[in-house]
């Protein structure tokens, strides 16, 4: 009998990507290309990703237009470029990537799941990692808000994945702000998401673009449909392999 290869999405912030500064960080993909390498025997990884603003801020800044408007002209601009550096650096890992673009309309709309489905599932028959980025020119709500989190766990529930790991730029959710409080605790587990709640009123801002309001409503969508999620700290290298091999702390939500 032939083991089922686990179905993983990555979603990695633009905190990760850029290792906390403007810019995206070549060593960052790297690290991530050599751990897709090593994960990918045993595994189907696909990678939920925002950087398409940061991407652009290699080259150009924007400064005419209302303040969504620019931020959607520089997606515009730089989602090209993104993929570019993500296929530049995986190429030399040997890896295949296919982009594609969706807006939260097209997990709504059973024709636009159908065929989101059909297109991910064959990249990943062909051996392609599938890159997957919210269509900003469009869609804003990712750009106001989220970082992605919750297109990673609509992502996740698409595909029927076994986890999503969310990375962030911290080791997890703690019980108070870390950078203020020395005793603060990380949680290692999440059982009931009611007792973690009153934690998105808080300043935990370095958590990304979303804060733990994103995170706790990502992992209300998987929990509802079976599926673990974890937030690990993509600052680390290797974080998503040592992760799964128990090397590293993170904050998990079993189902």
């Amino acid at each position: 009998m032939v083991n089922k290869r686990k179905r993983i999405v990555l979603k990695l912030g633009s905190t990760t990507l850029t290792r906390g500064t403007k810019l995206i960080s070549r060593g960052k993909l790297e690290d991530i290309a050599r751990q897709i390498n090593q994960l990918k025997k045993e595994n189907e990884i696909v990678i939920v990703t925002s950087g398409a603003i940061a991407a652009a801020k290699h080259y150009i800044e924007l400064h005419r237009g209302n303040p969504v408007a620019v931020k959607q002209a520089l997606a515009a601009i730089g989602q090209p470029v993104l993929m570019r550096f993500y296929q530049e650096v995986f190429n030399d890992y040997d890896l295949k990537i296919g982009q594609c673009l969706l807006t939260y309309r097209d997990f709504e709309n059973d024709l636009s799941q159908s065929n989101t489905l059909a297109t991910i599932n064959t990249l990943l028959d062909n051996g392609y990692i599938p890159v997957i980025n919210e269509n900003d020119t469009i869609a804003t709500d990712e750009i106001k808000f989220g970082d992605n989190d919750k297109l990673g766990a609509l992502t996740a529930v698409l595909l029927k994945a076994d986890l999503l790991i969310l990375a962030s730029d911290i080791d997890g959710l703690y019980d108070a702000d870390p950078r203020q409080d020395p005793k603060a605790r990380l949680i290692h587990t999440v059982k009931d998401l009611s007792e973690i709640e009153h934690l998105q009123n808080g300043g935990l801002s370095s958590l990304g673009t979303g804060g733990i309001k994103s995170k706790i409503e990502a992992a209300r969508i998987c929990r509802a449909h079976g599926i673990e999620m974890w937030i690990v700290n993509g600052g680390k290298d290797n974080f998503a392999v040592n992760a799964l091999e128990g090397k590293i702390t993170y904050t998990g939500f079993p189902v």
